[in-house]
Parts: C-alpha cells; sequence; structure tokens
C-alpha cells in the first residue's frame, strides 16, 4: 500500500510524465511528487511543434498540457531546467547533475523521451541546420520558415517521415523552396510500405516539393558559418538556405542504461524494457512513452512506440501501476498527421513484411479512403484519410483479430461496425 509517507520522482517532463503525476493526484496518491524537467518550459505537448504552433495557426500557451500554476495547486514539485544524471537503485536515490542534489524515492518513473537522430556528416556544425524536437527548435524553426518564404529561400529536409513530411508542408505554406533527401524508395516506406507512401510523394509533388528518393546526405556545404548547399551521395548540389535533420529520434536511455537497467535489442526499439505494467527489471522503477520498449500480446512483440497517444495513455497506466493498481498497458498504437489539406490517422502495426495485402476502402485518387494491412485476412492497420469517426471501429477490427473478407472490408456500403464482433 502507498500512504502519504512515500515520495514519487518522476524523471521527464514531457506528455508522459506530466499526465502521470497528474493520474498520481487524481488517483488520491497524498505522498510527495518530484517532476524533473531538463527544460525550462513547463511540459508541452509535441504534435503541434511540426503542425499547428509551427504554421502559426496555434498560440504559444497552447502547447502546454497544464497552465503553469497547475502544479503549484496539486503540490507537485517541479524541477525545470533541471537534469537527472545518476540514479542509486540500492539506496534509492536520484542525483541531480546541476548541483549533486541527491532525492529518495519510493518509485521512480523514467519518462525520459527520444532526441533527435544527428547528422554524421561535415557542415552540420553550421548555422543553418536544424532539428525539431523541442518548443525552442520549434520557435526558431518557425521563424526560419517564415523569412525564407518572404525571401524565396530553400530548405533541404534530410529524412521523409512524418517530421520531415509535415515540415515540407509548414515550409512550403509559408513559401518557402523544399527539397526533401530521403535513403528509400518512398516517403514513410518504414511505416507505411510502398503501397502507400507513393501517395504522400504525389501530395507533396503538387506543392512544388522536390523529392531526391534512394539518396542521402553526405555534406552540408557553407561559407562564413551558414549554409550554401547540401551534398548527396550522388555527388548532386541542393542549394539551401537551411538543413533540417529529420531522421528519426533515439530513446534517451543513457540514465537507466547506466543504472543497470534491462534494455531492449535494436529490432525492438532499444527502450528500457518494461513488462505489461510498465515496469523495468527494478520492480520499483518504470518506464513510459518513448523510451519504453513494451510487450504486446495483440502482435505477439516488443513493442517502443514513439507518438503521441503512446506518452497521453502511458504515462497515466504507470502512475496508476506505481500506486499498486491492476493495469496492463495493451493500446493498439495510434498517431495522426496533418499535410495542407490531408489529415489521417493510424492505428495498428504493420511493418513491411509482417502483412500480404493492402486494402483500400474509397477514393484514393482523391485521398479520400481508408487503407487497411492484412494478414491471413486479420486487419493489422488501419489507415482513413479525409475520412473521419472510424478509428473506434478500425482498433476494434485490429483488436479482434476475425478474419474479414477482403471484398466486404473494401465495400464502403458495408459498415466497418459490422465487420467486427
Amino acid at each position: 500500500m502507498v500512504d502519504a509517507d512515500q515520495t514519487f520522482v518522476i524523471v521527464g517532463g514531457g506528455l508522459a510524465g506530466a499526465k502521470a503525476a497528474e493520474t498520481l493526484r487524481a488517483e488520491g496518491f497524498t505522498g510527495r511528487v518530484i517532476l524533473i524537467c531538463d527544460e525550462r518550459d513547463h511540459p508541452y505537448e509535441r504534435p503541434p511543434l511540426s503542425k499547428g504552433y509551427l504554421l502559426g495557426k496555434e498560440e504559444r500557451d497552447s502547447v502546454f498540457v497544464h497552465e503553469p500554476a497547475w502544479y503549484a495547486r496539486n503540490d507537485i514539485e517541479l524541477h525545470l531546467g533541471q537534469t537527472v544524471d545518476a540514479i542509486d537503485r540500492t539506496a534509492k536515490t536520484v542525483r541531480f547533475g546541476e548541483d549533486g542534489t541527491v532525492v529518495h524515492y519510493d518509485k521512480l518513473l523514467l519518462a525520459t523521451g527520444a532526441e533527435p537522430r544527428r547528422l554524421d556528416i561535415p557542415g552540420t556544425d553550421l548555422a543553418g541546420v536544424h532539428h525539431l524536437r523541442r518548443l525552442a527548435h520549434a520557435e526558431r524553426l518557425k521563424g526560419v520558415l517564415a523569412s525564407l518564404g518572404r525571401e524565396n529561400g530553400h530548405i533541404v529536409i534530410a529524412g521523409a517521415g512524418w517530421i520531415g513530411l509535415e515540415v515540407a508542408a509548414a515550409a512550403r505554406e509559408y513559401g518557402a523552396e523544399v527539397t526533401v533527401i530521403e535513403p528509400e524508395p518512398t516517403p514513410l516506406h518504414g511505416v507505411l510500405g510502398p503501397e502507400l507512401g507513393g501517395l504522400f510523394a504525389e501530395l507533396h509533388r503538387e506543392r512544388g516539393v522536390r523529392f531526391h528518393f534512394g539518396r542521402r546526405l553526405t555534406e552540408i556545404v557553407g561559407q562564413d558559418g551558414m549554409v550554401l548547399a547540401a551534398r548527396t551521395d550522388d555527388g548532386e548540389e541542393h542549394p539551401a538556405h537551411d538543413v533540417l535533420a529529420a531522421i528519426g529520434a533515439a530513446p534517451r536511455i543513457g540514465l537507466a542504461e547506466a543504472a543497470g537497467l534491462e534494455i531492449a535489442d535494436r529490432a525492438h526499439g532499444r527502450g528500457v524494457v518494461v513488462d505489461e505494467r510498465l515496469r523495468t527489471s527494478d520492480p520499483d522503477i518504470y518506464a513510459a512513452g518513448d523510451v519504453a520498449s513494451f510487450p504486446h500480446a495483440l502482435f505477439d512483440t516488443r513493442l517502443r512506440v514513439e507518438h503521441w497517444a503512446n506518452a497521453l495513455n502511458g504515462g497515466p497506466v504507470a502512475a496508476r501501476a506505481m500506486l499498486e493498481r491492476d493495469v496492463t498497458y495493451d493500446r493498439v498504437p495510434y498517431f495522426f498527421s496533418d499535410q495542407y489539406d490531408l489529415g489521417m490517422e493510424y492505428s495498428g502495426w504493420a511493418p513491411p513484411g509482417s502483412y500480404d495485402e493492402v486494402v483500400i476502402r474509397g477514393d484514393a485518387g482523391k485521398r479520400e479512403f481508408i487503407a487497411f494491412w492484412m494478414k491471413d485476412g486479420r486487419v493489422l492497420a488501419g489507415m482513413n484519410v479525409n475520412v473521419w469517426d472510424v478509428t473506434e471501429p478500425i482498433q476494434r477490427l485490429i483488436r479482434s483479430k476475425t478474419q474479414v473478407n477482403a471484398e466486404s472490408l473494401a465495400d464502403p456500403h458495408i459498415p466497418l461496425e459490422n465487420l467486427a464482433p
């Protein structure tokens, strides 16, 4: 049982950490709650950084999980701009990196998130090279895109994943010239496969984005500390005033690894290994959000999921587990994206090689459809594009593991609700 004498420490002030702190209080925990955030901003949500806030359609205050006064009102000890550099599992303490302060914990939650992968090529120290992960990054990039738009400037984006494509869309809306360099044959190849990746390439080409597939950046060329061009492995130079590295993110596992916690292998995302209750190999330490590698019975594998919904839902489950509630984390992975006039939602998990068929319901040419990734007649994942209010039946189809007739699945006259038990 937990009581008022206990101290729960949360390392990581993103969405997962903030929602865990909120849940602890909502569940009636009266002990000490310490939330440690290495950024100076209050905990915020990341999707607006590449969507509404980057486009100037959402105000800065809209990104925060709670208003600043909420933390004091709920007796959450919030430490902004502070890092933890060590965990002593025997003494059950964490040590602050700045001044060496040591804090005892009864339960510890690691919600340290992920960090953008860096380009390992010459020229990355130039002033016009950007990453997008933090609010400060978005604030800087927002100004850059607006300036490029006014001056007919050019940005080169390394990577055609979700961040790369969303920034490309924002850059074009500002009026900037955009070139995207991607080593795979289509955008989003590792998520959507070749069947649907081409649709996103066409969407962006219609708006003037230039793609170079099967290519990698080898050097960022500059002069006087400023970007002039980006060179690819075919020897071509692409004019650029700025470069965005959007080549993925790596889980921030250093703290957990140094503490001797079990870490998943590369095939399972290199995250902190947790069980179905989000408990690590140490029974008093939990992990949630981007950093956690959790077992998912539905897909019969271990997953590490970097999307907003995983942080939103994982933080509260970890908090309830810390309170010894009977919980299991088994959410169907979910994410969404907005690019120009296209909005989409994706549920499930179907990496290339895991499915044998893609079924389309609706009109892919008009970009109003639902795609289903199938294996042996079962739905592994579904993506709705400019079709709304279908996430629940799609996820029910995935969870049910029901064998579905492909013709019925493709027929828009048959309600999805009728296809799952």
